[in-house]
């Protein structure tokens, strides 16, 4: 199996974290490894074969925590595209240094994961599948609870001769609070957690079936010789700026779906990241020096600075100090971070 991480994004719901120039897959975010180092020790417990795929203001900061990574195993992004553009040049790079036939799965960058083996038996699984039947293979995520910020997948009929394999019976897009509460007791939904598997040429033969204008821009970059030259560069930022799931995925009329056999977390805000690192008995979870305290509880609270901080009798609050900003939020309402973090860009 072949592996290509996503290795996009701003990741602005963690600011001032995560910022542009530094996103959030480059930062120790849960113990002394970034998202991008965590992804990738786990991606090689899949593959011999794994490729990251980051825009070009990355490459630098990736060199920089990966300098052992070769560099022909990084697919440039020449600008910010889309994850259909980057399935598309991923497969391009693929299909010219490998057999066409072997199945290659799809990770994002920024998901946190505790159970490794259970990881691996399912992405096994998701590769056995797509050689045998040749279609496009999910990795879809039990539910734990009625979450409003993702899209579901409905579970049809469990897949002749396949063991925890399901027909795709089709895609839900992120639900209201009751809503989501059905799909959670029905037991036939799954979290899409933008996970697939599947050959080049079975991504190629769905792509000319369902998607003709992405099966086009694979044509047009692969028969472009250097995929570093300025040639390819314009040719990839010519490409429409579409997500995967809404370009291909839920346009697929065979897709088959494994139902994770791990625990997964999207960390995409900070009520998020709170939970993924341990906590005091108070729940509060305290990085950095200088940080003084009195009688908080359920708190986040991160300095990156020399500067003191002080929190006394607050609860259910993120205090986060950087460089390149201050941010204090209740943490259930920490997913408006982002709104807050484009209106600073947009300012500055």
């Amino acid at each position: 199996m072949i592996t290509v991480i996503f290795c996009g994004g701003s990741g602005t719901r963690l600011w001032p974290l995560s910022t542009h120039g530094n996103p959030k897959q480059l930062i120790n975010l849960v113990g002394d490894m970034s998202p991008l180092k965590t992804t990738l020790e786990r991606a090689k417990q899949i593959s011999d074969d794994v490729y990251l795929l980051p825009e070009t203001r990355l490459i630098d900061a990736v060199h920089e925590q990966l300098p052992e990574f070769k560099d022909e195993r990084i697919i440039i992004e020449p600008g910010m595209r889309g994850t259909a553009s980057c399935l598309v040049t991923a497969l391009d790079m693929i299909a010219r240094s490998h057999d066409k036939d072997e199945p290659v799965a799809f990770l994002s960058v920024d998901h946190h994961i505790r159970d490794t083996q259970g990881f691996v038996d399912s992405f096994e699984i998701a590769a056995r599948i797509t050689k045998e039947k040749n279609r496009i293979v999910l990795v879809g995520i039990e539910p734990t609870y009625p979450a409003t910020g993702f899209g579901y997948i409905e579970k049809s009929t469990r897949l002749e001769g396949g063991n925890r394999v399901y027909e795709v019976a089709g895609f839900k897009e992120k639900p209201d609070f009751a809503t989501a509460k059905q799909y959670t007791h029905a037991g036939h939904y799954l979290w899409n957690c933008g996970y697939f598997v599947a050959s080049v040429n079975t991504f190629l033969e769905s792509m000319q079936r369902f998607a003709p204008s992405l099966s086009e821009a694979y044509e047009r970059l692969h028969s472009i010789g250097d995929m570093r030259s300025d040639e390819y560069k314009d040719a990839y930022l010519s490409l429409e700026n579409e997500s995967i799931d809404y370009a291909l995925i839920e346009k697929v009329s065979d897709l088959l779906v494994v139902p994770a056999s791990f625990d997964w977390m999207d960390i995409g805000s900070f009520k998020d990241l709170h939970e993924a690192n341990t906590s005091d008995e108070y729940g509060n979870h305290v990085m950095g020096d200088n940080i003084h305290q009195l009688e908080i509880e359920n708190a986040y609270i991160r300095n990156e600075e020399q500067k003191p901080i002080a929190v006394i009798g607050l609860d259910n609050i993120v205090v986060v100090n950087t460089p390149d900003g201050i941010l204090v939020a209740r943490k259930d309402l920490s997913q408006k971070v982002g709104d807050i973090a484009k209106k600073i860009q947009s300012d500055n």
